[in-house]
């Protein structure tokens, strides 16, 4: 088998939030089938320095600085009339390396994770080409601009429009676009061509995410606990909704436990929300503890894409969990979620799972039992392998 050129918007290590979590599994898993050369981007410092990791994982790694500000990535994208998502990712160190790799043969297969770093595919490739959308980000940006006041919204319904026409030229081209449920699949093949469209959802480590696991519990507090990435703009608008909507409408029944607020990078305004009754942790070493201590997990996401490795990492270990619909769209969780439209349904499905506990812990039960039967990372790559064994044609052909 020959060698997969494995292109990254992000280090897919350590899979500590989403888009890491599960390039980190993908990468693995093509490594298992043959040499993997890896190209990709690092936006933090200690992202330089995982070298002796990705080299037992890899046959080559190739990481980028990605320090280009985003004011000078928003001029390029205006003189270029491209969109900011692919500017911002433009670098000619990236596509050098590309280049030289392609150009001494023996790749395959080409395997781009994320649509910003579809711009390094060549023009003509006799590899196979599978693009890895995840999410449909242009039907992000086209719900940022519908709520967003002048000039943002401007913007951001600038950079849906470009995006999406990028996104569907690159469909035509490639041998497979892959998407994480059906439910953006079918968003995608809405919006313009999508031939060989195919789903690959996210799985779990249903070892490490085991509430029965050895790991220190640690000081975690027992409560209303929120995960994710904190300076991304869904969860600090979900953050401060719960914070603000629900969480006095819970005050008023009589409950009072505290919203805890779970990741790294937490912006001002997620900062702004702690006090007596909202802790913002920060980053921690580990959030199972969190997890297992949750009275109740909640994904009061309001803005949201594909499916969320949150919502299944609360189910895996066991914990009851209300979500927005948005939140667990995409996810098979036959009814093992307890879904909330607005912030009077969300104190509503709160308080009926604190009345009765027995009934919370049946439904987290039934929540680990769910994901252990069907999100196994195993059982979900299957679908990529498929995708892999068949023969491809040029599919880069202009």
């Amino acid at each position: 088998m020959g060698a997969t050129l494995f292109l990254a918007h992000r280090v897919p290590y350590p899979p500590d939030r989403g888009d890491k979590i599960r390039g980190w599994h993908l990468l693995r898993h093509l490594a298992a089938r043959g040499p993997v050369h890896l190209v990709t981007f690092a936006d933090e410092p200690r992202d330089l320095h995982h070298g002796a990791v990705l080299g037992e994982v890899c046959a080559s790694h190739h990481v980028a600085w990605r320090g280009k500000p985003q004011w000078r990535a928003g001029l390029e994208a205006l003189a270029s009339g491209q969109p900011v998502s692919l500017t911002a990712f433009a670098d000619t160190g990236i596509a050098a390396r590309v280049r030289e790799l392609l150009a001494r043969g023996g790749i395959d297969t080409i395997f781009v994770f994320s649509g910003q770093m579809a711009q390094y595919l060549p023009n003509r490739a006799d590899a196979r080409v599978v693009m890895d959308f995840c999410d449909v980000d242009s039907a992000k940006f086209a719900s940022y601009a519908e709520i967003a006041g002048p000039p943002m919204g401007w913007v951001m319904a600038r950079e849906a429009r470009l995006l999406s026409a990028f996104e569907h030229d690159v469909a035509t081209r490639v041998d497979a676009s892959l998407f994480v449920s059906e439910a953006e699949a079918a968003l995608f093949r809405a919006g313009g061509p999508a031939p060989r469209v195919s789903v690959v959802e996210n799985g779990i480590d249903t070892a490490f995410f085991d509430p029965d696991a050895a790991f220190d519990r640690g000081a975690a507090v027992p409560g209303f606990t929120f995960t994710g990435q904190m300076d991304y703009a869904p969860n600090v608008e979900a953050a401060c909704w719960f914070a603000g909507e629900v969480m006095p409408r819970l005050a008023a029944r009589g409950i009072d436990l505290p919203f805890n607020i779970v990741g790294r990078a937490a912006t001002k305004a997620v900062q702004a929300l702690a006090g007596p009754h909202v802790c913002v942790t920060g980053e921690v070493a580990d959030v199972r503890p969190w997890l297992a201590a949750a009275r109740l997990v909640v994904a009061p996401l309001l803005t949201a894409r594909g499916v969320q490795n949150k919502v299944l990492e609360a189910m895996a270990m066991a914990r009851p969990i209300v979500a927005s619909a948005v939140a667990a769209e995409g996810i098979e969780h036959r009814g093992t979620l307890s879904v909330a439209a607005d912030a009077d349904a969300f104190a509503d499905r709160i308080a009926a799972l604190l009345a009765d506990r027995d009934a919370a812990e049946a439904q987290g039960r039934a929540a680990r039992a769910c994901v252990e039967d069907r999100y196994g990372w195993a059982a979900r790559l299957a679908a990529l392998d498929a995708i892999l064994d068949r023969p491809h044609g040029k599919a880069m052909a202009a």
